[in-house]
C-alpha cells in the first residue's frame, strides 16, 4: 500500500472519531428525549424501551413553543436584516475609498471582533436601561446589530474588492447616483457573501443565551433559549422535558444550516481571502 494511501486512511480514521465524539452528545440528547426520567437514570447510552412523545407535547406547552419562537424570529429577523443593511453600506464605501480614514475606521471595526464580550456586557447592559431598550425584543435586536457589524464590514469588504470597478462607472455614465449603483449593481452581486453572513448571523442570534438573558425582562417576551432554561429549577430538574426542548430548538438551526452549508464555506473562504 502506498504512503498516498495509508495517510488518506490514516485521515480518514481521525475525522471519524472526531465525527463520533461530535455527534455523541446529539445522539443522547435526542435519545434521551423520547425516555422517561427512570430510564435515563437507569441507562443515558441505552435506547428507549417505548418513545415517549408526550415529553414533547409537554414540553410545547411548558416552554410556550409558538410565542417563543416568534420572539426568537424578531430578534434574528430583525437583527439579521440590520447587520446585512448596515454593514453592506459600509464595507462598500470603506472598500471604495482609499485614504488614510477609511483605513482607520476599518482597522477600528477589525480591532473590536478583539474585545471579548465579557468585558461590555456590564456597561451595555447600562446603557440599554440608560437608552430604555432594556426588556424589549426590539432592542435586543438593536444591540445585536451593533455587535454584528464588526464582522460582517470585515467580509464584505474583502468582498466588494473582488467586484471591477468598471461596474459602477458604467452604472455612473447611465445616470445612476452612488446609492443607485450601489442598490441596484453591487448589491445583487454580493449575494453570495449576504447569504454566509445571514445564516452565521442567525445561527448566533438564535442560539444565544446570556445576552437575552441579561435583556429580557419579561416572560412573554422571552426567547426559545430562555424559556427552556425556566425548565431548570432549583429543586427539581425535568432532564427528558429539557432535552426533548432543546432538540425543538436545535431542529430549524440544523436544517437551515445543513441546506445552506455549501454558500457559508464558499463566501467565508470568498470574503476573507479576496480581502
Amino acid at each position: 500500500m502506498s504512503m498516498k494511501k495509508i495517510n488518506s486512511l490514516l485521515i480518514g480514521l481521525i475525522l471519524s472519531v472526531g465525527a463520533l465524539f461530535t455527534c455523541f452528545p446529539i445522539y443522547m440528547a435526542v435519545v434521551n428525549s423520547f425516555k422517561t426520567q427512570g430510564e435515563m437514570f437507569a441507562s443515558f447510552v441505552a435506547l428507549p424501551t417505548k418513545l415517549h412523545f408526550e415529553n414533547y407535547t409537554q414540553a410545547f406547552e411548558k416552554i410556550h413553543l409558538l410565542n417563543s419562537s416568534m420572539n426568537s424570529v424578531i430578534v434574528s429577523v430583525l437583527g439579521i436584516g440590520g447587520i446585512v443593511f448596515c454593514s453592506a453600506l459600509a464595507g462598500y464605501k470603506l472598500s471604495r475609498t482609499r485614504g488614510k480614514l477609511s483605513n482607520f475606521i476599518f482597522l477600528l471595526f477589525v480591532a473590536s471582533m478583539l474585545v471579548p464580550f465579557h468585558s461590555i456586557m456590564i456597561p451595555l447592559t447600562r446603557m440599554a436601561k440608560t437608552m430604555q431598550v432594556q426588556g424589549s425584543t426590539y432592542g435586543l435586536a438593536l444591540i445585536y446589530i451593533g455587535l454584528g457589524v464588526n464582522m460582517a464590514i470585515f467580509l464584505y469588504h474583502g468582498f466588494v474588492k473582488s467586484i471591477p470597478r468598471e461596474l459602477e462607472e458604467s452604472g455612473q455614465i447611465d445616470g445612476c447616483n452612488e446609492f443607485q449603483t450601489f442598490f441596484r449593481i453591487i448589491l445583487p452581486l454580493l449575494l453570495p457573501i449576504t447569504v454566509t453572513i445571514a445564516i452565521l448571523d442567525f445561527l448566533w442570534i438564535w442560539n444565544d443565551f446570556l445576552l437575552p438573558l441579561m435583556m429580557l425582562t419579561d416572560v412573554d417576551n422571552y426567547t426559545l433559549i430562555l424559556s427552556t432554561n425556566m425548565l431548570f429549577g432549583e429543586y427539581n430538574k425535568e432532564w427528558s422535558l429539557i432535552l426533548a426542548s432543546l432538540v425543538l430548538t436545535a431542529i430549524p438551526v440544523v436544517v437551515i444550516y445543513g441546506f445552506f452549508q455549501r454558500f457559508i464555506m464558499e463566501g467565508i473562504a470568498e470574503g476573507a481571502v479576496k480581502g
